[in-house]
């Protein structure tokens, strides 16, 4: 492989506690021709001492780190190095978890028992500048939400849109839903992200989390 072609793969940061998870990782990450782990670390201590030496693109940290879990891990990496895109990685779906790991400002949330294929998703999303949340995920914390407040930048039905949006449901399927064009539905998806500040459909969901619309 040129040095041209390595310079232009996404550099990774793994954070893994486990040796054969971490092996498995590297492994398929490796695999990818746009990917590559160029460090790893056992632990949060171990992955901020790195960083303090070498640049990555983005750090891919397991939520469940001894000492020092993957939330406080991912803040403490956004503090110090906030261009350094945060992808949690974890076995658990618990909405508690997601919403911590958003705060701590995780640009992506996936999980260890889904397909290869949306690891990759998050990591290609995370590093381009989107954000992503696994769609088991969005579905578990999305699906109860509350009413917007009177406060709300979004109105109620531009909220339903998105909950739709989060259950990964196309605009065709979402005006069936509502019983309107999918001409109106275009429309409320341009209004949510123009409202949210979003780059695209997930980011939007992301986004409505961590403000506390939903």
């Amino acid at each position: 492989m040129s040095e041209s072609t390595q310079a232009a793969r996404i550099r990774i940061l793994l954070v893994e506690d486990h040796v054969f998870t971490r092996d498995g990782l590297r492994a398929a990450l490796n695999l990818q021709p746009d990917l590559h782990v160029t460090l790893e670390a056992r632990s949060g201590e171990e992955a901020l001492e790195l960083l303090a030496h070498h640049t990555v693109d983005v750090a891919v940290v397991d939520i469940g780190l001894p000492e020092m879990d993957g939330i406080e891990t991912a803040a403490q990496i956004k503090a110090r190095w906030p261009d350094t895109r945060i992808v949690m990685l974890t076995a658990h779906n618990l909405r508690e978890e997601v919403f911590a790991s958003l705060a701590s400002g995780a640009d992506a949330y996936c999980l260890k028992s889904d397909k290869p294929q949306l690891l990759l998703l998050g990591i290609r999303s995370a590093a381009s500048g989107s954000a992503y949340l696994d769609p088991q995920v969005a579905h578990h914390v999305l699906g109860g939400v509350r009413a917007p407040e009177d406060n709300s930048p979004l109105t109620p039905r531009e909220l339903e849109v998105l909950r739709h949006i989060a259950d990964g449901t196309g605009n065709k399927e979402i005006a069936s839903a509502l019983g309107v064009s999918v001409g109106t539905v275009k429309l409320h998806v341009q209004e949510i992200l123009k409202k949210l500040q979003a780059a695209d459909r997930t980011q939007a969901a992301v986004k409505a989390l961590r403000q506390g619309l939903l």
